[in-house]
């Protein structure tokens, strides 16, 4: 087997588990929460569910991951397919819409941080399984704050959208919620077009870098030490 395949499959298998938990239970935590606030949708679909099969995306989940892999990205990016919400069922509508908008990055919060304290226990592992058992910690962590960092951005459909839609005022709220329909191209511009852009004049421009890395960074080093690895 070519060295180049065995290397892929080595990066493959300390991402692979970090991507499915992440999206699936950013996921499974939006239909949880909107299953206990009123909306049972995502729970008759069988979307209030550990099981990664129920929640993967063909592209969020799999194509994506794999080509920022393949294009040796330092570090991977998918999402999930989004749990249906019937938010005229929630009880208090505006408000358990922020809720169930946070609930996904809020896991994610929680299961970088669970990630972070169980890095303690590599120590007592098996010399042979202990590195790759850290890489995944360590991705697992590295991935959910990516995840919940670029979800809470103030953009719908993303989650941090919803939560703006209902905390502003109507005033400013509604026009915030008529850009959905061109969330996904703002955001595919933002990730892709803008520094592809740039790099053609010359410079060095990646919004995404600026509005996501930075504050991702900020986060695991306070994730770190609150877990006391750090």
């Amino acid at each position: 087997m070519p060295a180049e395949i065995v290397n892929i499959a080595l990066i493959a298998s300390v991402w692979i588990i970090p991507v499915l938990l992440a999206v699936t239970l950013h996921e499974a935590a939006h239909g949880w929460a909107a299953w206990k606030l009123g909306d049972d949708t995502a729970k008759v679909l069988g979307r209030v569910s550990f099981n990664p099969l129920r929640h993967v995306d063909p592209f969020g989940t799999v194509l994506l991951p794999s080509f920022l892999l393949l294009m040796s990205s330092p570090f991977l990016f998918g999402w999930a397919k989004p749990v249906p919400v019937n938010f005229l069922r929630l009880r208090e509508p505006r408000r358990s819409m922020v809720l169930v908008a946070a609930a996904g990055p809020a896991m994610n919060f929680a299961l970088a941080y669970l990630a972070a304290l169980s890095l303690h226990l590599v120590d007592f592992l098996p010399t042979g399984i202990a590195p790759w058992i850290g890489e995944n910690l360590i991705n697992l962590i590295t991935l959910n704050v990516v995840l919940a960092v670029f979800n809470m951005l103030p953009l719908p459909p993303l989650d941090g959208g919803r939560v703006a839609v209902g905390l502003l005022p109507p005033v400013l709220a509604a026009p915030l919620a008529r850009l959905e329909r061109f969330g996904f191209a703002i955001i595919v511009a933002i990730m892709f077009l803008a520094p592809y852009l740039s790099r053609q004049f010359g410079q060095d421009f990646d919004p995404f870098a600026l509005i996501v890395i930075g504050p991702v960074n900020y986060l695991i080093r306070i994730i770190a030490i609150a877990a006391g690895i750090q």
